[in-house]
């Protein structure tokens, strides 16, 4: 689906208004491929860039990208075929061990993965694999707490582009290592929720190499005019199947060579 500039304007706003209506009031509303279409690429990551503009402009402040979607796992669950990118805020960033309350996220759902930190920009040159490696600082063990703003999960490709690639919040673990320490390709990873191991998978999950998919985010970043900079952190997208959380369930994600990572969902009924 393409549009007049008039039409993907429109198009635009009223998806905005949609999304935002749902963040606001915490209540999931409608798909908004009804307004955008499922496969429109430029209009959705339009969509996104508005919601991500009006955040900043509230106070937010960018402080890396999500990579979603380069897990077979997760592109099965949800009916897509290719990877996506959402923004990363200063208010979604939480420690290990951390306490997030279970409503600050619509529809809670959690995914081990790596997640890198950079020491340069990505912004010049061919960004190759070389030039990727060279760029991280360090890697570390992530769980992403992904969140849809659409009911049921009921998302297309442009569903959840526009809805800030189904961002919700990320945790970090402790444990820095230099890839010079161990091969993010190889790492192996199992997610337990409240002590029931729920997802495995490992680094060849993401698209074959979380660099590589470091290396697409680079790439299609700096092609939308807002490359990735120095400081960064990159959650480089899901090892195995993500998984819902109640409230009060604990998750924890194991990674070989980077330790573990852990969250607490607050349980409103025990406070």
């Amino acid at each position: 689906m393409t549009q007049t500039n008039q039409d993907q304007r429109t198009a635009v706003e009223s998806a905005a208004t949609r999304l935002r209506a749902a963040a606001e009031s915490g209540v999931a509303c409608a798909p908004v491929r009804d307004l955008i279409g499922s496969d429109d690429v430029a209009t959705a990551y339009a969509v996104q860039a508005q919601l991500a503009a009006e955040r900043v402009q509230r106070g937010a402040r960018v402080v890396g990208r999500k990579i979603g979607l380069t897990s077979v796992a997760v592109q099965q669950q949800l009916g897509v075929d290719q990877p996506d990118f959402g923004i990363l805020f200063s208010d979604m960033a939480h420690e290990t061990g951390a306490t997030v309350e279970h409503a600050s996220v619509i529809q809670p759902r959690v995914e081990g993965e790596v997640a890198f930190v950079l020491r340069d920009d990505l912004a010049d040159g061919e960004l190759d694999l070389p030039q990727v490696r060279e760029a991280i600082d360090y890697a570390v063990a992530a769980i992403e707490i992904c969140g849809s703003r659409i009911q049921h999960w009921d998302i297309t490709f442009g569903d959840t582009v526009a809805d800030n690639a189904s961002a919700g919040a990320y945790v970090l673990g402790t444990q820095h290592r230099t890839l010079d320490a161990f091969e993010p390709r190889d790492v192996e990873m199992t997610m337990t929720v409240t002590g029931e191991q729920t997802s495995t998978g490992n680094g060849a999950a993401c698209v074959g190499d979380p660099l590589v998919a470091v290396q697409w985010l680079a790439r299609q970043a700096r092609e939308l005019g807002e490359p990735l900079r120095a400081g960064q952190v990159i959650l480089s997208g899901a090892l195995g199947p993500m998984r819902p959380v109640a409230p009060g369930a604990v998750a924890t994600a194991e990674i070989t060579g980077l330790g573990s990572v852990s969250v607490t969902f607050s349980n409103p009924e025990e406070a």
